[in-house]
């Protein structure tokens, strides 16, 4: 069936510098319509109902600026682009605290997201990594933290009393559902804890992700371009939501970066940094110049394509090109069923 959908597909596999999100190495697809190549890289535990809305995204990114044609008719490129430069975050996953602070000072950016409430890690760990990156950042740079949603609100309290003097710009996802995260968000302004709350999975895995701004649940959110079924969507949430937003990755290479920057150029306002600086986290890509950050920014840039030198690096086996081409026919399938 993607033979009909697409002109091209390349299945990748790629290392992790460091373990991540308890991933070591990342798959996923590139997907080609005529000169324009998009990425689908749902996470391998995902069910086609979940990777099938991050197939919509590829389809939107794949039709843009061409002539509308099945199964991605109502998919053609619409959105505005209000900047071409956006603020980004470097992400320091569960590494030291002396390579935590490396990584800031590498970075060159002024905003820096931890990654905490890791299996094999512990709060003394979490607090030893982010006062260095605090010290790495200095007085005035921006310090997030996020949980995945690990913590229950009693736990989150409790961390989040001892992070705070570190003088966080929020915590993403504390806790696993909205209703958890409204009632922290309450408890914290109640005990005069300043710690803002950012929902994440309480958007991008939400049938109504509305209930975050009815139930004031949290200060900001985030937005995940592939997750969430492409930018049009993001920016529709974006608008219908009114809070601050903030477009993040999810691992992926640079076409899809890329992507996602698009996103953010098209969000009505943009006043906090984007979590799109996460090229860094892979060992290889699938383009001759990775979008890293320079100074703390990501230019959008012209759409960048992927090289046969790179991929020639990258390309998964032949057991592993068959299971995501299985997947791919099953999603497209769903996909198509939606639009029938």
């Amino acid at each position: 069936m993607f033979a009909d959908v697409f002109d091209e597909t390349f299945v990748f596999s790629i290392d992790m510098r460091a373990r991540f999100r308890n991933i070591e190495h990342r798959e996923g697809m590139l997907v080609r319509r005529g000169d324009l190549w998009s990425e689908w890289s749902p996470f391998l535990e995902y069910p086609d109902e979940e990777a099938a809305t991050w197939l919509r995204a590829a389809l939107e990114d794949c039709a843009a600026g061409q002539a509308p044609s099945a199964p991605a008719d109502d998919l053609v490129d619409d959105v505005p682009v209000h900047r071409n430069r956006m603020p980004v975050n470097v992400t320091v996953p569960v590494v030291s605290p002396r390579r935590a602070a490396d990584l800031v000072r590498a970075s060159g950016c002024r905003t820096a997201k931890v990654k905490v409430a890791d299996p094999n890690s512990c709060l003394s760990d979490d607090l030893a990594r982010l006062a260095s990156v605090r010290g790495a950042l200095g007085p005035e740079g921006n310090l997030r933290v996020d949980a995945n949603g690990a913590w229950t609100v009693d736990h989150a309290e409790h961390v989040l009393e001892a992070m705070a003097g570190f003088d966080l710009q929020y915590v993403e996802q504390p806790c696993a559902s909205v209703e958890e995260l409204a009632e922290l968000r309450e408890r914290l302004s109640n005990a005069d804890t300043p710690v803002a709350i950012a929902a994440d999975e309480s958007i991008r895995l939400a049938d109504d992700p509305d209930r975050v701004a009815e139930l004031g649940a949290a200060d900001v959110i985030v937005l995940k371009n592939q997750p969430l079924g492409g930018r049009r969507r993001c920016v529709e949430i974006a608008e219908r939501l009114g809070m601050s937003a903030v477009i993040s990755s999810a691992l992926e290479t640079s076409i899809g970066i890329w992507a996602g920057l698009r996103a953010a150029a098209a969000l009505p306002s943009l006043d906090l940094a984007c979590g799109l600086n996460t090229v860094k986290l892979l060992a290889d890509d699938v383009v001759e110049q990775p979008l890293i950050a320079t100074d703390g920014y990501l230019d959008l840039g012209e759409r960048p394509q992927p090289s046969a030198k790179a991929l020639k690096k990258v390309k998964a086996d032949a057991h592993r090109q068959t299971w995501w081409h299985d997947r791919l026919d099953r999603c497209l399938e769903l996909v198509m069923a939606e639009q029938r």
